[in-house]
């Protein structure tokens, strides 16, 4: 990370007076894009988003809401990134095809060439400012989309323009959640491997900060964040915690480590190889040391502790 000056910071507010932020991945499932433009919105940022024509009508009303600008165009498209980039100070991304796919989408289309055509428009209209959501670096099991997303990291770092990439573990709402067969509800999970290992769980909304903060903070500047939660727990420690706050013993269930390695070999759709490429990680581990970054950004992380409870919280609330 570079140091941070006074007079680094005095630049970076005052261009943040006259900011465009445009935010590309606002409508996906994973809602990290639209935590973005929360973010953004609350600090009274001018925001615009990305929105296909296919988009999910209801998040796209929750942007309207928002008063985030709306501008159509697709990462497949060139043409329509022209548009969608004219007057961008800043981009912010969290676009991929992983649990969105629609016709034509795949890795290739949308998380490799899609970025290589938005950093050609943005490089076009003169874009000063380009964050990019990647994940971990210790995510290194060799798949299309680690390929792609290390590809479009480099392309990213060679513009010219102020960057960060940020690499967040894996995301606590998807990988302890529903998605991933976590089923707090139904006191049920699906392990990979033997479970063991120790994961830096990372809440969405935290992700969401760091980009945010990524603006002003001259600390992110031309740097690689490796993010993660404020705690390293394995699967199977997550899972006791979820039966020591939710009162209920979990039926689980073991991916074996064999299982995953045959489907990354043997699969041919290159978005299940990459799945099995990521669970595979996971059995590895992907503990991150915060202790540095949190001197630069001081954010306060959510644990998986606080996650699980605000979960049984809401359904203890919707029971009522």
């Amino acid at each position: 990370m570079t140091t941070s000056t006074t007079q680094d910071r005095e630049n970076c507010q005052n261009r943040g007076d006259n900011m465009l932020n445009l935010v590309v991945g606002a409508t996906g499932p994973v809602g990290l894009g639209r935590e973005i433009c929360r973010r953004l919105v609350k600090r009274g940022a001018a925001v615009r988003a990305l929105v296909r024509p296919t988009a999910n009508p209801e998040r796209v009303k929750e942007l309207e809401h928002l008063g985030v600008e709306l501008v159509h165009g697709d990462l497949k498209d060139r043409a329509s990134l022209d548009v969608v980039c004219e007057g961008v100070t800043t981009v912010l991304t969290s676009a991929t095809m992983t649990l969105s796919r629609q016709p034509g989408d795949t890795i290739e289309s949308v998380d490799l060439n899609g970025y290589r055509n938005l950093i050609d428009a943005a490089k076009q209209v003169g874009v000063e400012q380009f964050i990019y959501t990647s994940y971990s670096g210790n995510c290194n099991v060799p798949c299309p989309l680690t390929s792609a997303k290390r590809t479009i990291e480099a392309l990213v770092s060679e513009v010219g323009w102020a960057y960060t990439v940020l690499r967040p573990s894996y995301f606590t709402e998807i990988w302890l959640g529903l998605a991933l067969d976590f089923d707090l509800a139904n006191a049920k999970a699906r392990v990979y491997g033997s479970g063991h290992s120790k994961v830096s769980w990372i809440a969405i909304g935290d992700v969401a900060e760091f980009a945010v903060a990524s603006l002003e903070n001259p600390a992110a500047h031309n740097a690689i964040l490796e993010l993660g939660g404020p705690d390293a727990l394995s699967q199977l420690e997550a899972i006791r915690l979820c039966e020591e706050l939710g009162r209920r013993r979990f039926e689980i269930e073991h991916v074996p480590e064999a299982t995953l390695r045959a489907q990354l070999a043997t699969e041919t759709d290159p978005l299940q190889q990459s799945f099995a490429a990521l669970k595979l990680g996971c059995i590895d581990g992907d503990p991150i040391d915060m202790r540095e970054t949190l001197r630069a950004f001081p954010v306060t992380l959510m644990s998986v502790r606080d996650y699980v409870q605000r979960q049984l919280a809401k359904m203890s609330a919707h029971r009522a």
